[in-house]
């Protein structure tokens, strides 16, 4: 009774749920499955079935697609109280990407049947998730346009600028992924990551330290983002 206890409490903290009536968070509470993933292991692969959805307690996930040849495409870097694998679940089909835990990972996890008879019956919870699907395509549309439209330093100034927004827009980005995640997010390799960034160094854009980037020049970068500005 306890450990449900506890699930129940951890559930009206996290922010899909959030405003949810005290019994829609027991009924949550009920169903959840609470799972501890080691740092390489895979939540699902890509045509898995969908057999439920997930939402990190801690660690980070990372969503992606293998191309034909192998190549990595990764369209979310997911850390605490974010949610995945949840468009399976309303469209009852395949996972349409794979999951795989960057470092360890703890997770509620919902079955897909339980799930779905407990929305029917209470349809607050799919209003919510469906708000939360929205603003995930808007972040893919992003993405899509950032890879087809534009260059590889435009990609890369619009993703800091991201990481320092989500900051609080703290001058100090700490780089919680390696340079061949970021690679594999903007659509390119690691060995273009580390020469824009030093040559964004050398613009004075930003500032470079082990595991962390300073922003300079943030109008700068803004600039190189939209595509006014070139590096040298």
């Amino acid at each position: 009774m306890v450990k449900v206890m506890n699930i129940i409490q951890t559930i009206a903290s996290i922010p899909l749920f959030e405003g949810l009536p005290d019994n829609y968070c027991e009924s949550l509470g009920l169903i959840a499955v609470r799972k501890t993933y080691a740092r390489g292991q895979m939540f699902f692969s890509e045509g898995d079935d969908g057999i439920g959805f997930y939402i990190i307690l801690s660690g980070k996930v990372k969503v992606f697609k293998l191309s034909a040849d192998g190549k990595e495409q990764i369209f979310h870097i997911l850390e605490d109280k974010e949610p995945f694998g949840e468009a399976a679940v309303f469209a009852g089909e395949h996972y349409p990407a794979s999951a795989q835990a960057l470092v360890e990972t703890s997770a509620i996890f919902f079955p897909r049947p339980k799930f779905v008879e407990l929305i029917l019956s209470q349809p607050s919870l799919a209003l919510s998730m469906l708000a939360l699907l929205s603003l995930r395509l808007r972040k893919l549309t992003l993405l899509v346009e950032n890879l087809s439209l534009k260059e590889v330093p435009g990609r890369l100034a619009a993703y800091l600028i991201f990481l320092n927004d989500r900051n609080n827009h703290s001058k100090s980005i700490e780089l919680d992924v390696s340079k061949n995640q970021m690679a594999g997010l903007l659509g390119t390799i690691p060995e273009t990551i580390s020469r824009i960034l030093k040559r964004m160094s050398e613009e004075k854009l930003i500032k470079m330290s082990t595991r962390s980037i300073s922003i300079i020049d943030k109008k700068g970068l803004a600039d190189l983002a939209e595509g006014v500005r070139r590096l040298a």
